[in-house]
């Protein structure tokens, strides 16, 4: 058995784009469908995203950022029929179908919990992190996000000796992936092998299913992952999410649960067969000498509708670097009576979790994504550390960074703003810059 070594879990943040908008494209996400249409706040988005991760660093936790997506993507609407210049083709977009131009305009890649899945070097048979982007087939919007967010990934952690970086599952019929929101890890300590958990919510292969709404993660999709990711059969385990969450609106399974160390977080329906889910998990870990911790939350003391509106699952589950585990969570979920309840109880006694701390992230919770979906979680050694020189956080970087927000993001953008071609020329001189200030040299599109 592979001995533990030091490890640290890094998040990279999505920075919140400029583009940040109510489209209500995503469906079975209760909060975006809700928000259609109103008026968004790029620049508070951004500057909350950052004062996250700025809270992040104060806690003692290693904090990376991963940049926004170019939107509008004018390449596919090009693939699309439109031609002309960049004007031309925007204007032709917004006139002839705006619906598309708005799919095409989403700043959704700032939740990087959907990114894709990363596996660390403590589990993979050849001792390296490994890295799929997720293909995010459900949805048109971010069905494009996976290559560049493979290019993004593989500029970062871009030693071969450390780093093993796979294609998106390739995506068809219901061949879904949506990345690090439906995957958890358990292990006594970060460089410590440990027992990865897919969770499913359908099978791509599935016929007639008569639900309300549909599950977006594949099983098939999951499988693939943990075989590219050469993990051990003995140490991986499959679990399908309830139809009931999916069906309430908990359209990724980290919205009804979150895991850390030794420590699962759940609601009582997460799961579709929590017994065998939880045996299967107890097997797994046994065969690495150590014994996993269930915590629910029972639905007769916060319901799903509310675990969904407070986002009390989608919440960060971190130790610091005492030693000490805590909830970073939304303000939504101090707000809410019942989940406020059930955390002081919880924390007053004897249990792991022993402290929560709230943040203000109603832009990106208006749109369906709170804590946990805005980051991308990677455990990374000394060694494969001292490698990734980019895109790590300190505090003069956070600042830049909000300098370049104040400078660049509106304070208020509607639908029809898309197609104006003087925002576009504001996101590029933005995005331009930014590759600067992160030294990511010409990753996107437009620069090339």
């Amino acid at each position: 058995m592979r001995s533990a070594v030091k490890a640290f879990e890094y998040n990279f943040d999505g920075l919140v784009g400029p583009t940040h908008n109510y489209g209500g494209l995503a469906i079975g996400n209760l909060a975006s469908m809700g928000n259609s249409g109103t008026i968004s706040n790029p620049r508070a988005a951004a500057l909350q995203g950052l004062q996250k991760m700025r809270t992040m660093l104060e806690m003692g936790m290693p904090q990376g950022i991963l940049p926004p997506h170019e939107r509008p993507f004018l390449p596919r609407l090009r693939q699309h029929g439109f031609s002309g210049n960049d004007e031309q083709v925007l204007q032709a977009a917004w006139q002839n179908d705006p619906a598309l131009l708005c799919n095409l305009s989403s700043a959704a890649a700032m939740w990087t919990a959907n990114a894709a899945t990363v596996c660390p070097s403590a589990d993979s048979e050849d001792g390296k992190v490994h890295f799929t982007p997720a293909n995010l087939a459900a949805m048109y919007h971010r069905s494009i996000e996976h290559d560049f967010t493979g290019r993004v990934l593989r500029q970062i952690f871009g030693d071969e000796k450390y780093f093993a970086h796979h294609k998106a599952v390739p995506a068809g019929g219901k061949m879904g992936d949506e990345g690090a929101a439906n995957h958890g890890r358990f292990a006594p300590s970060h460089g410590a092998p440990g027992v990865q958990l897919f969770v499913y919510g359908r099978s791509a292969f599935e016929k007639g299913l008569d639900v309300y709404f549909e599950g977006r993660q594949a099983l098939e999709a999951s499988q693939a992952i943990a075989r590219q990711h050469r993990l051990a059969p003995s140490q991986t385990v499959f679990a399908r999410q309830s139809q009931k969450a999916i069906d309430a609106g908990a359209f990724h399974n980290d919205v009804v649960s979150v895991t850390n160390g030794r420590v699962l977080f759940y609601h009582q329906h997460s799961f579709e067969n929590t017994e065998q889910c939880f045996a299967d998990i107890r097997r797994a870990c046994a065969t690495l000498g150590f014994e996993p911790d269930f915590i629910e939350v029972a639905a007769d003391a916060v319901s799903l509708e509310d675990a969904i509106a407070s986002y009390l699952f989608n919440s960060q589950l971190i130790t610091t670097p005492d030693g000490e585990m805590g909830l970073i969570l939304p303000q939504e979920a101090h707000d809410n009576p019942r989940t406020k309840t059930w955390l002081d109880a919880h924390m007053a006694g004897n249990g792991p979790i022993r402290f929560a701390k709230y943040l203000d992230l109603k832009q990106s919770m208006r749109n369906g994504g709170g804590p946990a979906c805005l980051r991308l979680r990677v455990v990374l050694n000394e060694n494969e550390a001292a490698s990734v020189s980019k895109c790590v956080l300190d505090e003069a970087l956070i600042s830049h960074l909000e300098q370049w927000v104040e400078k660049h993001y509106r304070d208020r953008l509607e639908i029809k703003d898309l197609g104006d071609p003087q925002f576009l020329k504001e996101v590029y001189a933005a995005l331009d810059e930014l590759t600067n200030i992160l030294s990511l040299g010409a990753i996107y599109d437009f620069q090339r």
